[in-house]
């Protein structure tokens, strides 16, 4: 039997990394969450390769103090490949900004929200924005982790960037993480 000591210091910030190497804050006040599903859920067939392949509808609360800017990375780490399979980098996002809609337009630059900029997703020929579940059939469920990242700092980022160039730019600038997770499989 394996056990584990978990021991409490007070004041103290507590990581889990989880199995497919995500960092969780365990007393985290910020959330993200999608009026299109739960947590845990599976995302509707609108929102993935199988529908309108548009970016699902976003919201998020109570966000850390000093926040000056926002990310958003969506990943895969079911997917049959090396890393995670990337399906949206949004960064540069307003620190008054507390949501996304439905169906953000794949430019690299947008001007609503504005100064927002996207980064390259896992498909070829670089694409830009979001791009919904598509697993291989019979590959099992698959899960979506939406990580959203409060930073602190306005960071001047170039649009395009991979998700690897996006975290090392905003490494030591991070307030503050909270995850939404949605699955799918075919």
């Amino acid at each position: 039997m394996v056990r584990f000591t978990i021991v409490l210091i007070p004041l103290c910030l507590v990581l889990t990394i989880t199995a497919t190497g995500h960092a969780v804050e365990e007393d985290s006040a910020m959330t993200i969450t999608s009026p299109a599903f739960d947590s845990g859920q599976r995302i509707p067939t609108h929102y993935t390769g199988e529908g309108q392949d548009v970016s699902p509808p976003l919201q998020w609360s109570d966000p850390p103090d000093g926040v000056k800017q926002f990310a958003l990375i969506v990943d895969d780490p079911d997917a049959p490949t090396a890393e995670p399979w990337v399906h949206w980098v949004i960064y540069s996002l307003p620190p008054n900004l507390t949501s996304l809609p439905e169906a953000v337009p794949r430019d690299a630059q947008l001007t609503d929200p504005p100064g927002a900029m996207q980064g390259l997703n896992s498909w070829p020929s670089n694409n830009v924005g979001y791009r919904g579940p598509m697993p291989p059939p019979g590959h099992g469920m698959h899960h979506y982790y939406f990580t959203l990242y409060a930073l602190d700092q306005a960071l001047d980022l170039e649009p395009r960037m991979t998700k690897a160039e996006l975290l090392r730019a905003i490494d030591g600038h991070v307030l503050e993480t909270a995850e939404l997770i949605g699955t799918y499989e075919r």
